[in-house]
């Protein structure tokens, strides 16, 4: 049965069953495949015939992953990598070279932020940063070797937001790779690509594992453009194992759930500390007070479990905060079922000068906040105690 609606296509899309009708796909738990005669291995080398010849390449649990991918994204094709970082290093590599520009947001993950300063600027590749928050400096920014336009949105983790639409319709002016990782919203709450994006990727690592247990990545877009992809990480080497895929894909089914109780916990929480007096600022995408408001209600479905935090005091008030948590975990990840509390600063950002921290709003006294799936009234005692402490 065709279905448009979400949940169906992450729960019934499977790959197809073997002769023993196993209800739940196996874990192809195999490096490579045996063919029918020499012929066929030829064809199958010379893509003209599609089919499994390495896991390196491909693999079915590799294959249904990205397939219930690119139907939730709204993609053609797609590749999956053993983490998230990955899935953003394949993106850079397979498409920029020697002399080429990139513009990227200035708020990004710490790791991206190493690989634009410290990777491919050895390699010949120059980058500019632009604000989230001033999308009329973008198209000053583009140059005559500018190939790609980078953005996280909501971004890790000061939670701005830029208008897809517009920077869609950038790229198309100026005939630009628009890449979007969509980490923190996940394709149930926005689809780039249906947006004007040329590629979305995301760590599965977080929201699509959504329990803590593996780590990977995807890469979507155009066949034509995930052919770039392949193609570099064929021989790269960053595929993602089949128990992961195996995982991932399992994980996808409850998505649409899980991410309706983080959003719906996350406001609460978010609301709850607006109030506060112990706090300074609440950055959460579907508050009315967040400087993007309106264009996160435009092309989200909600706000996302994250809720990022400025505490009174510092980093003294942020470690106060931090270790009078009880039930919250103190941990780098996000977007488990378990809420976690993070100090970027210190930890995932920490790479970053404290003038390009403040540039991008991280604080010593910034706290970011992963709301789990917990009862809402154990996640605001906990941090209702730990501020009261």
């Amino acid at each position: 049965m065709k279905s448009e609606n979400f949940e169906t296509i992450a729960i019934r899309t499977q790959t197809e069953r073997s002769s023993h009708k196993e209800h739940s796909a196996p874990i192809y738990l195999t490096s490579s495949y045996k063919f029918d005669d020499a012929e066929e291995m030829r064809a199958l080398f010379a893509n003209e015939k599609e089919g499994n010849v390495y896991s390196r390449y491909s693999n079915p649990n590799t294959s249904e992953f990205i397939e219930k991918m690119c139907l939730l994204e709204g993609a053609e094709d797609g590749f999956a990598t053993a983490t998230g970082m990955a899935a953003i290093f394949t993106t850079f590599g397979a498409f920029l070279k020697s002399g080429d520009h990139i513009i990227s947001s200035r708020s990004v993950f710490g790791s991206t932020h190493q690989l634009l300063t410290n990777v491919f600027s050895k390699w010949g590749v120059t980058f500019d940063y632009a604000d989230l928050d001033k999308p009329e400096d973008w198209e000053g920014l583009i140059k005559p070797n500018t190939k790609m336009i980078f953005v996280e949105t909501p971004s890790n983790p000061g939670i701005d937001i830029i208008d897809l639409q517009f920077l869609g319709d950038l790229a198309k002016k100026y005939n630009q790779l628009l890449v979007v990782d969509n980490c923190f919203a996940t394709p149930y709450l926005q689809q780039p690509i249906k947006l004007g994006a040329h590629i979305s990727i995301h760590s599965a690592t977080k929201y699509i594992d959504g329990q803590g247990r593996v780590l990977g990545g995807v890469i979507l877009g155009t066949k034509e453009l995930i052919t770039e992809v392949i193609g570099f990480a064929r021989h790269s080497g960053p595929a993602l194992s089949p128990f992961n895929a195996w995982i991932l894909s399992k994980s996808l089914e409850t998505l649409a759930v899980r991410m309706d109780r983080h959003c719906e916990n996350a406001l609460k929480v978010a609301e709850y500390l607006e109030r506060h007096p112990k706090i300074k600022l609440v950055k959460y995408p579907f508050l009315p007070s967040h400087p993007q408001y309106e264009i996160a209600k435009k092309q989200m479905k909600q706000g996302g479990g994250v809720v990022t935090i400025v505490v009174d005091g510092g980093v003294q008030g942020a470690s106060k905060f931090m270790d009078g948590l009880k039930m919250f975990s103190i941990s780098a990840n996000l977007a488990d079922t378990r809420s976690i509390a993070t100090h970027p600063a210190t930890s995932t950002h920490s790479k970053l000068t404290e003038e390009e921290r403040n540039i991008v709003g991280i604080e010593q006294g910034s706290v970011r906040l992963s709301i789990g799936l917990e009862h809402i009234n154990d996640i605001l005692a906990d941090i209702e105690q730990a501020l009261t402490s």
